[in-house]
């Protein structure tokens, strides 16, 4: 075909897409029929699907709906799909969007035809209005204030250090101690009054009245002070006062108050009479009876439920019996927060960090790959209410060498086989040990490889109520059958 030949079947094309673009303005006729006579010798010749469908799209009435006349498979990418595939798509809202859509569907040649073509028809599309005011320059996003951060509505995030902390009054229901104040409280941190150690530092026990802060009741109090050469620091310091200072629940330790004066950095705590539940389930003499344990278990895991429910969850990280305190009355509360962490918000599934925790406690895929979850604390409850049940340490070094070494390995295939099971409880707990099953099962759940698997904290809490509520009720019908007897 010669060049002039080409213009003018060309021309005729854009003859035709005008008579069809003005038919399909008036309601009701689609497909647009044309009575004008055909133009020169290349009438015969059809308007491109391609250049039609996408002129259609742009400029039809959005009450048309011409999908319906595609043909029933159509190809598009290379691959033929049906027509049902693609009224599946979301519909649109208008038509720009429609013919957003279809554009980028075809061949890259059409689509360059498209934006060729459009322009030249630029005298039937709609014009927008025009405006003689000036756009107004939007103002810039206000800045977050650089103090008192709010993570989640209620939440505070962790301030960044000291100097951070101190600007901050959110903590203003805190007692704030000065360094005399705790020296004299307790006895000029006398090592005779320490009760305990760990990475954090020293914990004294302590007596604080009006003598020691004028208009304090008589309160015994635990003092931990931070060691500057210790495993942890200012931050670890900061995340436990963040915590428990806007946290209360009866299974979380309570903090009466801090020091953070100069370098001293204290934190001051309700006295826990019976020490940790470690002090108590390794030693030799263990009296903890098996109606004990599950209540310990029970109280352990409102707290870690309590924290796992909040608007934003906040992950322990560091459970394990030495972190789980005895009041005098053997009830058991959350202590040491300094590893604590804000827990996923939002589409988020998990939190990357550093791998943290005490080795035996950690769960396997927080080991392997930083990403912690709430299910990551499961694993650590999985753990303690296995050493509650076996009565051995989640590590035992002179075992090391072995499978034995690591007690989850060797104990938790048992848990679901009752005959074995009677071989390796912990004979000190005595007495019967009602829905031994259920306890062994769940700890069996909790600690799954697969995190999707384990229970959530508040299930937990149902099974272990549960559990204590049956036992209870057996309990009160051999008294009664014993009673009716004598």
């Amino acid at each position: 075909m010669t060049s002039t030949g080409a213009a003018d079947a060309w021309l005729c094309i854009m003859r035709r897409v005008a008579r069809q673009i003005k038919a399909c303005r008036q309601p009701g006729r689609w497909p647009p029929k044309s009575k004008e006579a055909p133009c020169s010798d290349h009438s015969s010749r059809r308007l491109p699907p391609v250049v039609f469908i996408s002129l259609w799209t742009r400029l039809a009435p959005p009450s048309l709906d011409p999908t319906h006349h595609l043909s029933p498979r159509r190809v598009v990418g290379g691959r033929r799909r049906s027509a049902a595939l693609a009224t599946a798509r979301p519909e649109r809202s208008n038509a720009s969007s429609s013919s957003c859509w279809m554009i980028s569907s075809l061949p890259p040649l059409f689509q360059k035809m498209h934006r060729w073509i459009l322009p030249s028809c630029g005298d039937i599309r709609p014009s927008r209005p025009s405006s003689s005011r000036r756009r107004v320059a939007e103002a810039p996003p206000a800045s977050p204030p650089k103090l008192r951060k709010v993570v989640s509505e209620g939440t505070l995030a962790v301030p960044k250090d000291v100097e951070e902390f101190r600007t901050m009054s959110a903590y203003g229901f805190l007692k704030l101690f000065t360094y005399e104040d705790l020296r004299l409280a307790t006895g000029d941190f006398n090592p005779g009054q320490i009760v305990g150690e760990g990475g954090f530092g020293v914990v004294y026990r302590g007596f604080i009245d009006d003598a020691v802060c004028k208009g304090f009741a008589p309160t015994e109090v635990a003092v931990k002070e931070l060691n500057p050469e210790g495993l942890q620091g200012d931050r670890e310091w900061l995340t436990e006062v963040s915590y428990l200072g806007q946290y209360s629940h009866p299974n979380l330790v309570e903090l009466i108050g801090y020091c953070c004066e100069d370098d001293h950095r204290l934190l001051v705590y309700e006295f826990m009479a019976k020490g940790s539940l470690e002090h108590h389930l390794f030693r030799r003499s263990c009296t903890l009876s098996w109606t004990m344990r599950v209540a310990i278990a029970l109280d352990v895991a409102r707290g870690l439920s309590f924290l796992h429910g909040a608007e934003r969850p906040i992950i322990y990280r560091d459970f394990k019996t030495s972190n789980i305190l005895l009041d005098a009355d053997f009830n058991a509360k959350l202590s040491d927060f300094g590893l604590a962490k804000a827990g996923p918000m939002g589409g988020a599934t998990h939190v990357s960090t550093r791998v943290m925790g005490t080795y035996g406690y950690a769960a396997p895929e927080y080991m392997a790959t930083g990403h912690l979850t709430v299910m990551s604390d499961v694993y650590g409850f999985g753990v303690v209410l296995l050493e509650m049940l076996v009565g051995r340490r989640a590590m035992e070094p002179s075992r090391a060498g072995g499978r034995e070494g690591s007690l989850v390995d060797w104990a938790r295939p048992i848990l679901i086989r009752p005959k074995k099971l009677e071989r390796i409880l912990d004979r000190r707990m005595g007495g019967p040990t009602r829905g031994l099953g259920r306890v062994a099962r769940l700890a069996y759940d909790c600690l799954s490889q697969n995190p999707k698997v384990r229970p959530s904290m508040s299930r937990v809490v149902i099974t272990l109520e549960a559990v204590l509520a049956a036992g209870a009720e057996e309990e009160g019908e051999e008294e009664g059958a014993a009673a009716a007897e004598a």
